[in-house]
């Protein structure tokens, strides 16, 4: 990947930093440094906003209404997004199923799901684990039966990220009982307010409300809903967890943020008569951590102009994971260190003598530990990086 920006590449800069300039408002700057997503209607709120400027899909092909930015040009955006306080888009519908469909669906797909991802008048779940099937996905079991022009789903899944919100769901589903556990698993779309559908909410020690559980209970969806062909559902899918380790590798760009967080706090914590920051301990933890982020932003680098080339870029795609799990973990721990003890509080509000960081570091942290468990934990992830790099 060339990092020589051009005089085009310097241009298009400019106008991605003057579209950011003053544009974030100043309530979101923090959840966004503490890795939390904001709330669904923010996220809509910054999606129409870019989807009117041009920008709603910087990954996506021209002809289906995304960008066709080059490498370089995506790197770009999410720098200067990182930079002004932006939030990473909502990927459930932009980077998971939208590639799909585009990619393997028909017409009729296309022409009716595609326009709503890229305005967010359309909010999309995933329904891929299940209890017993997480990591191990090939263990699902919801079953997808046909009747006449219908699939008649029973089945659960879980850790549904915003069910409660969501107007559609992508899932996957056996449409037939094979002896190998990957084949007969089909890719079906739905939409939420199907009947037999039920949503119940999971409790996280964030206390936010963002995953649930997503009972099927003789659900009917139209045969017509399946994406390409029956029983081809598991090659869909891991191309889709494919997407979604690009995903992690944009987000990964976003670290930057953290890192200036925990500078900053640094700088302002006092020990003795010096700033935090001023400490031969607390200086190398922090060197270290920012050099360790720079280093995973060169492998996203040339990530991303793997995937822009249609190169199998291996267990690069797990191997970023792991690390941005890793090193978010981290830097919200270093965080927490760099606030000092006042940060065992949970709620700020009514305390003026607490943080102004609370208590948006205090549940980034504590969510931050989800991170090495979604998108394939790092248990899954270190073994496909066993296989696939190193042959074991």
């Amino acid at each position: 990947m060339n990092l020589s920006f051009d005089a085009a590449d310097l241009a298009f800069r400019d106008e991605v930093r003057e579209f950011f300039r003053d544009g974030i408002p100043e309530n979101w700057r923090l959840r966004v440094q503490a890795g939390l997503r904001l709330d669904p209607s923010e996220l809509i709120e910054y999606q129409r906003r870019l989807h009117a400027r041009g920008w709603a899909a910087p990954t996506w092909p021209k002809e289906y209404g995304g960008t066709g930015w080059t490498p370089t040009q995506q790197y770009i955006f999410w720098s200067e997004a990182s930079e002004a306080g932006a939030p990473p888009q909502f990927h459930q519908g932009l980077e998971l199923i939208g590639p799909i469909i585009f990619t393997y669906g028909n017409a009729a797909q296309k022409e009716r799901y595609l326009p709503g991802i890229l305005t967010c008048d359309d909010w999309w779940c995933q329904g891929y684990s299940e209890p017993g099937a997480g990591s191990d996905l090939a263990a699902l079991r919801t079953r997808a039966v046909r009747d006449g022009d219908d699939y008649v789903v029973n089945g659960q899944k879980m850790w549904t990220s915003y069910a409660h919100v969501a107007s559609h769901v992508f899932l996957l589903a056996r449409t037939s009982l094979e002896e190998k556990r990957q084949q007969g698993i089909s890719l079906i779309l739905a939409p939420m307010d199907t009947p037999g559908f039920r949503v119940a909410k999971i409790p996280t020690m964030d206390e936010k409300y963002h995953t649930n559980e997503l009972f099927l209970d003789d659900a009917r969806i139209p045969v017509a809903n399946l994406v390409g062909e029956e029983g081809k559902g598991w090659g869909y899918g891991k191309v889709l967890l494919d997407r979604e380790r690009m995903v992690t590798a944009s987000t990964a760009i976003f670290l930057k943020q953290t890192v200036r967080a925990v500078r900053d706090a640094a700088q302002a914590r006092r020990v003795g008569t010096r700033a935090l920051i001023d400490t031969p301990d607390f200086a190398a933890q922090l060197a270290q951590f920012e050099i360790e982020v720079i280093a995973l932003q060169t492998m996203v680098l040339r990530l991303i102009t793997d995937a822009a080339g249609g190169v199998d870029s291996g267990p690069r795609g797990s191997m970023v994971k792991l690390r941005w799990s890793n090193l978010y973990q981290r830097g919200m721990l270093l965080w927490l260190e760099a606030l000092g003890p006042e940060m065992a509080h949970f709620h700020a509000e009514d305390d003026a003598t607490l943080p102004p960081d609370m208590p948006a570091v205090m549940q980034g942290m504590l969510y931050s530990r989800v991170t090495s468990i979604y998108g394939g934990s790092s248990e899954i992830q270190h073994n496909i990086v066993a296989r696939r790099a190193l042959g074991l």
